[in-house]
């Protein structure tokens, strides 16, 4: 019978600044990957996240509101985008945090998003 070997367990490695820039893109492209159910627009372009910070650790914190507080959604999308952010490749550890602090308006939504949901 072979020998068992032990590998010592490791610890994660911080992330250097390159690695954490490459994977808040990635968070960002996840992000974009989630919709509004009442507008074809992800919640990104948007204007619904008002942050995203990627820790050495590999923690992300996303700081996003909603379009009122009396949204439909409210109950249900912090959650879908703590799913889909946890699940991104090099993420240990995903947070939502929802704001009502400035209050969303539509001067956060980009002008070809205007254009493109005909508000312009």
């Amino acid at each position: 019978m072979p020998e068992r070997i032990d590998i010592p367990a490791t610890e994660p490695q911080p992330l250097n600044s390159i690695q954490r820039n490459l994977l808040e893109g990635e968070v960002i492209e996840a992000l974009q990957t989630v919709y509004d159910p009442e507008l074809p627009v992800n919640i990104y372009d948007l204007g619904l996240i008002y942050d995203v910070t990627v820790h050495d650790s590999g923690h992300v914190e996303i700081l996003m509101t909603l379009t009122s507080p009396a949204c439909p959604v409210a109950e249900t999308l912090p959650g879908e985008v703590q799913s889909v952010i946890a699940g991104v490749a090099g993420v240990r550890e995903a947070k939502v945090n929802l704001t009502w602090d400035p209050p969303y308006t539509l001067d956060r939504m980009p002008e070809h998003v205007k254009l493109e949901l005909g508000l312009l």
